[in-house]
């Protein structure tokens, strides 16, 4: 199966090197593109400098918009198997196979990397692991499925998936509301085990004062995606 790593990235100028240099290394079987989402540090000459392979976006599509870009890319280009892993280099190549696995194998449509079924690693802060948490609860209470990591930005999708996500895909913080649109339209959704690695330079797209932001908007989302559903049947 051909496999294509999309790797969106926003004014990661000190970390896009190391991902793309580490992937190649462990991972030389697989393709990959960074998706530039009109960084304003210099991210986009050091992908031209290095040669790498990436997509410049001409407008600022946040990372939902810069995620669905390449969800596209993989489909015009007939790629079995999508992976998603963040510009920031908290996401270690070597558990990428373990991802893939479960999509392979004809399991799952979507596999998640989870650094909570095993606890190990980089954990996040306490504050943004008691929002994951609720998160998590609310998308049981909303779908019947439990996950544990419902914003981690490393998972794979299938040929199918990647389709939809190609035509729907939420556009802010999109990887909890993924789940739960994957889930009601029938999708097989869920995780494995990985270690994460603590983002090593630049700043997270979700700061501190946007957190209480960040869960109402994202619950509210949620809650609106299901009765979408609902009223469709699924």
């Amino acid at each position: 199966m051909n496999v294509l790593v999309i790797i969106p990235c926003y004014n990661e100028a000190e970390n896009i090197c190391r991902v793309v240099e580490r992937l190649k290394s462990v991972c030389p079987d697989v393709d990959y593109l960074v998706v530039n989402d009109c960084s304003t540090d210099h991210s986009a000459a050091i992908l031209s400098k290095n040669g790498y392979n990436y997509l410049d976006l001409p407008l600022n599509l946040g990372i939902g918009g810069g995620v669905q870009s390449g969800y596209l890319y993989a489909v015009a280009n007939n790629y079995d198997i999508t992976v998603q892993i963040d510009g920031d280099g908290q996401h270690d190549p070597h558990y990428l196979h373990d991802v893939i696995r479960p999509i392979a194998e004809g399991k799952l449509d979507m596999c998640i990397g989870s650094r909570f079924i095993k606890k190990e690693g980089f954990q996040t802060s306490f504050m943004r692991r008691v929002g994951i948490r609720f998160l998590s609860g609310l998308i049981h209470l909303l779908t019947g499925e439990k996950i544990l990591d419902v914003t981690s930005g490393y998972r794979a999708c299938g040929r199918e998936m990647t389709e939809w996500f190609a035509q729907h895909y939420a556009q802010d913080y999109p990887e909890p509301e993924a789940i739960v649109s994957a889930i009601c339209n029938g999708y097989r959704v869920g995780e494995v085990p990985v270690v994460m690695e603590e983002r090593q330079a630049g700043v997270s797209s979700i700061r501190a004062f946007k957190s209480i932001y960040y869960m109402i908007k994202v619950s509210l989302a949620l809650v609106i995606h299901r009765l979408g559903a609902t009223q469709k049947g699924k």
